[in-house]
């Protein structure tokens, strides 16, 4: 078992990380939030894993003494609205609810969102706790406290600050995620490596797809350096005052991808893909790297391809980046690479710049070449 300690206020929580942890997940919550007699537990959850996984936490959160119950929400990019928020919500009345009661994001990103969200604005603020069912989520979004729906302006516009009181990951809950979104998430790993790990980025440099879902020891060492690393930025940088915007390398033409096909196109890992290589891109161009370290994360990306390819006009992701939540006084901030393992924020790319590099990844052919 391998546990990371993310230092924040008002608590410092703990992600835990093993290989069939969901049949213990109700044991875990109960040591850092006891199950008093009668506690409400609300599991927010999708179909797709509710069918699966749904009994297996149900019955370890009852054997812990919590009382759970399911609560499903419509899964996909296009619901993260506030409008679901509501909508669940009114789920949490319906079955009793109350300020006692936990609600715990059992799913991919948007269910941790969203439930982190609404965990935040319920009653002012219940208890939370993240079950992660992706890669994506459990490298990455699950951690850091960051929660947040949509707008038709862009992503992530409306949202909050709410750390979860755990993080439960189990790699073993990945069997059964479709290859497609397995190697969306290995893009925001990926990005760990290039922002500060780059032992990481090397390794990922020599793997193939079949020995990342086969080899559960190798697994659990990618997802917890992953996490080591957001943690250390967030315990430095909760807030996104300064540090932790470097988590945002790939998101920031990737965001605007996204918006621009609205959330149809693109998985989110595989927009933020397609951005990190933008970013290199844009690096190159600036001066801000040098052209091997631009080649090495381009064929990174592509070796865990293939991706959809990139159809939207400049003009409209430059337009879409201006309105970005990251766009501080009318400046756009990209996170640039300079060699990897270390980025640099920089804020003022020419338009001319970000165009050309939209361009240029328009026309790259995204074709696997991962020996399987």
């Amino acid at each position: 078992m391998i546990r990371v300690r993310i230092k924040v206020e008002p608590h410092a929580y703990e992600a835990v990380i093993r290989h069939g942890l969901l049949g213990a997940a109700g044991e875990q919550i109960a040591e850092v939030l006891p199950a008093a007699k009668h506690r409400r537990a609300f599991v927010i959850t999708v179909a797709s894993v509710k069918r699966r996984w749904g009994a297996k936490l149900v019955k370890s959160l009852s054997a812990a003494g919590f009382r759970p119950a399911l609560i499903e929400m419509p899964e996909g990019e296009r619901h993260k609205r506030l409008a679901t928020i509501e909508t669940l919500a009114g789920k949490l009345i319906a079955a009793g609810a109350d300020r006692d009661s936990i609600v715990i994001a059992f799913g991919g990103g948007v269910a941790g969102d969203v439930t982190g969200m609404l965990a935040s604005i319920f009653m002012r603020g219940i208890e939370f706790v993240q079950i992660p069912t992706t890669l994506l989520a459990q490298v990455d979004a699950s951690i850091g406290g960051k929660t947040g729906v949509n707008l038709r302006g862009g992503k992530n516009l409306l949202g909050t600050f709410q750390q979860p009181r755990i993080v439960l990951i189990d790699p073993a809950v990945l069997a059964t995620l479709p290859e497609r979104e397995f190697r969306a998430g290995l893009f925001e790993s990926l990005k760990a490596g290039v922002i500060g790990k780059p032992q990481l980025f090397e390794k990922f440099e020599q793997l193939s797809l079949k020995q990342l879902r086969s080899d559960a020891e190798l697994l659990e060492w990618v997802i917890a350096e992953s996490v080591r690393l957001k943690a250390d930025i967030v315990a430095r940088d909760e807030r996104e005052d300064g540090l932790r915007r470097v988590l945002n390398f790939g998101h920031t033409i990737g965001h605007a991808l996204e918006a621009d096909t609205n959330y149809r196109h693109f998985l989110h890992g595989e927009a933020v893909a397609w951005g990190m290589v933008a970013a290199a891109k844009i690096a190159k161009q600036v001066g801000c790297a040098e052209k091997h370290v631009v080649a090495r994360i381009e064929q990174a990306v592509l070796r865990f391809g293939p991706l959809p390819v990139v159809k939207s006009d400049g003009k409209n992701i430059l337009k879409l980046i201006q309105g970005d939540k990251k766009t501080r006084n009318g400046v756009v901030h990209f996170v640039l690479p300079e060699k990897i393992g270390r980025v640099n924020i920089v804020n003022d790319v020419p338009a001319q710049v970000i165009l050309r590099a939209v361009r240029e990844i328009g026309q790259i052919k995204s074709n696997s070449c991962l020996p399987q």
